[in-house]
């Protein structure tokens, strides 16, 4: 009982979810899937409110990511998932824009849920810095610079070649940094993220990613780039998605989420460290390691199982990204 306990006091952040697909009817896990009600608990996907709720989760972060399809397009489609996102906002005094740290201390004092609003994947701007200080006026508030592909900022992961961020890039981040937006880096290649750390002057974020060291996945951190990230004084958030987990489906369990924490806090300690479910975004056959945001507390009861203090499982769950936040957006 004494991990339920500090379950329901900690600031609770999880730093991505592809939950605005659903909402939308553009699922990511089930392209057949009807729009789902956010306000309503449900059995199908991963987040709602009624579970985010049950899980004690504080602030969840909500991106909106575009697919291959809908690319040549993704300023548009981007503006439709935010606009899923904000019906949710006018439906429910329990659900609201987190537009800085305060926000998120208040629902923790409300008993309500605060969403951070980010776009995962630089395309959403359309090349244009007039779309980009748009959005954050809109309230969004992190920017994934690319997903996997290549787009005018920088090559993702997932893209041949070995070039790295454009000038075009390099111009956002510096915008970013000025407007108090954070810049997440899971799904750059290595080559840009080398070059965003030669130039980033603010904290950056691995919204979403595990150790390349547990995981030989692309997509995975080495601990030599963790250790950069949070020399700028930022965070990387482990995700629960199976293959960043392990290549084996049946290792893909909370035990096996909780070694990729404990490396990382191996590598750069106790306060660079948070959670990046990626729920909503993967799917079960490569194996789940949760099942929703309501199991959130089972990952408090395993790190305080394995040992770990309180005050460390406290920046794991939330405080690590509610002092990024803090520092960024105020």
């Amino acid at each position: 009982m004494a991990d339920a306990k500090l379950h329901e006091e900690l600031i609770v952040i999880d730093g991505h979810c592809d939950t605005a697909l659903d909402l939308v009817g553009r699922s990511f896990t089930d392209h057949d899937m009807p729009p789902r009600d956010f306000l309503k608990r449900e059995t199908k996907g991963h987040v709602d409110l009624p579970r985010l709720v049950e899980g004690g989760v504080t602030c969840q972060v909500m991106a909106l990511f575009t697919n291959d399809e809908n690319v040549a397009g993704a300023n548009a489609y981007t503006k439709s998932l935010f606009a899923g996102v904000e019906d949710a906002f006018d439906r429910s005094d329990r659900f609201f824009p987190a537009l800085n740290a305060s926000d998120i201390l208040r629902a923790k004092r409300e008993g309500k849920v605060a969403a951070l609003v980010s776009i995962e994947g630089g395309e959403a701007i359309g090349g244009s810095m007039d779309e980009l200080r748009g959005f954050y006026a809109r309230g969004v508030r992190l920017m994934g610079l690319t997903w996997s592909r290549r787009n005018a900022l920088a090559r993702g992961v997932g893209a041949e070649g070995s070039d790295g961020l454009t000038d075009f890039g390099r111009k956002v981040v510096a915008e970013m940094e000025r407007l108090g937006m954070i810049v997440d880096v899971s799904h750059l290649s290595d080559e840009a993220l080398d070059e965003l750390l030669s130039v980033a002057r603010r904290p950056l974020v691995a919204s979403h990613s595990n150790s390349r060291v547990l995981c030989d996945h692309r997509r995975n951190l080495l601990d030599a780039q963790a250790e950069a990230i949070a020399a700028t004084g930022g965070l990387v958030a482990v995700t629960f998605a199976g293959i960043f987990v392990d290549k084996d489906p049946a290792r893909v369990t909370l035990p096996r989420v909780v070694e990729h924490i404990e490396h990382f806090l191996s590598v750069v300690g106790p306060d660079h460290v948070g959670i990046g479910s990626d729920f909503d975004g993967f799917t079960e056959k490569h194996g789940v390691a949760l099942r929703g945001c309501d199991e959130m507390p089972r990952i408090t009861a395993a790190l305080l199982e394995r040992g770990h203090p309180a005050e460390t499982v406290g920046k794991i769950m939330g405080g690590n990204w509610l002092r990024v936040i803090g520092e960024i957006l105020g």
